[in-house]
């Protein structure tokens, strides 16, 4: 059964404890793991923010819903026993610094929990029971978290960085504009090929997912993140062409009726189609914004799809390619999507 939202009032009482300078760290990291998945925000980040594994900022949400902030208090009292030195400690950051993996024969260019923790039990026989000590290393090392991304071999930095100088006062402008909305747009393919994601399971137990066997089915869907608002508009269709876009930007164009609509999207062939460029021109309140080349990274609406497909299709045997779809669809139109485009974004989640 899918937990309660939390009240005014528990709210109200999280922010208290945060705010208050005589609670400790950790008291007030397990407050704000609390406050968080109430906000649904992405794990990656709770655990970015708080060094709390999934599980864990289950358990406290529960605790706290059943007992209050008493649950978030300090347990232990007193100092905890050190598993090593200062010196040892000093040692391990500067390594973590100063040298990756394959500096002590493991076959990564970049440290992770995992290859820290091994490293440090064979050179000092500790062995940590949680991934948050290994998380204050990575921080006192001045590390943060990250998902390593697609990088294409005609990525140009340089054109990327001057594409956000000269959109970033643009897009300013737009934003304080009141009758102008800023979208940005995308498409994704889904098919009835079964995708993976890593899961957390009992020790001992092991996933099996059905795969797809026969020929696959696929489905496109069209994708318009409206940044002042965070609101999604999900269209599904068969093909991405000309003809079909034109369609979609007409459907946009009742959503948005009188409004003056900045679009930001790729250069895709069927938004460059004369069939495109021909509706546009007709509906004289559309302005295009290109996205630089080879960067989908600099589009929102590409965490918009890793975000349904984590939480709708990956894992998961689709039987029916229409029926999975609409699924996918109608969680993208009912989910707010407040993520930032060149510093701009929709207020977060309350």
């Amino acid at each position: 059964m899918k937990a309660r939202k939390l009240t005014d009032n528990e709210i109200s009482l999280l922010k208290q404890l945060i705010a208050d300078k005589t609670k400790t760290k950790r008291e007030t990291q397990r407050a704000q793991a609390v406050l968080l998945i109430n906000r649904e925000r992405g794990m990656e980040e709770i655990g970015e923010m708080t060094g709390y594994e999934r599980s864990q900022v289950f358990e406290l949400r529960k605790n706290f819903l059943q007992t209050g902030v008493e649950s978030l208090a300090d347990k232990r009292q007193g100092k905890p026993k050190e598993l090593l030195t200062k010196k040892q400690r000093d040692e391990i950051i500067e390594t973590v610094k100063g040298k990756t993996p394959q500096d002590f024969g493991y076959a990564a260019d970049y440290w992770t929990t995992g290859f820290l923790g091994k490293w440090i039990e064979e050179k000092y026989a500790v062995k940590y029971k949680s991934k948050i000590s290994l998380y204050l290393v990575f921080k006192k090392a001045t590390f943060t978290y990250h998902k390593p991304g697609r990088v294409y071999d005609k990525h140009d930095a340089a054109v990327v960085e001057q594409w956000k100088r000269e959109t970033k006062p643009r897009l300013k402008q737009y934003w304080h504009e009141e009758n102008t909305v800023i979208l940005c747009e995308d498409e994704m393919i889904l098919t009835t090929e079964t995708t993976m994601q890593k899961v957390w399971l009992p020790e001992g137990e092991f996933p099996k997912i059905t795969c797809t066997t026969g020929g696959r089915k696929r489905r496109s869907v069209y994708g318009f993140l409206n940044m002042k608002t965070g609101q999604e508009h999900a269209f599904k269709t068969e093909y991405q062409n000309m003809y079909q876009t034109r369609e979609i930007l007409q459907a946009m164009r009742k959503l948005y009726p009188t409004q003056k609509i900045v679009l930001l999207w790729d250069n895709a062939g069927w938004h460059k189609g004369s069939v495109t460029q021909e509706y546009i021109k007709q509906d004289g309140s559309i302005v295009e914004i290109p996205f630089p080349t080879y960067a989908p990274e600099e589009n929102p609406q590409e965490h918009v799809w890793k975000q349904g497909r984590t939480q709708v299709t990956h894992n998961r045997y689709i039987e029916d390619i229409d029926v999975a779809t609409d699924e996918l669809v109608k969680y993208f139109n009912e989910t707010r999507f407040p993520y930032s485009l060149l510093g701009f974004q929709a207020n977060p989640i309350s």
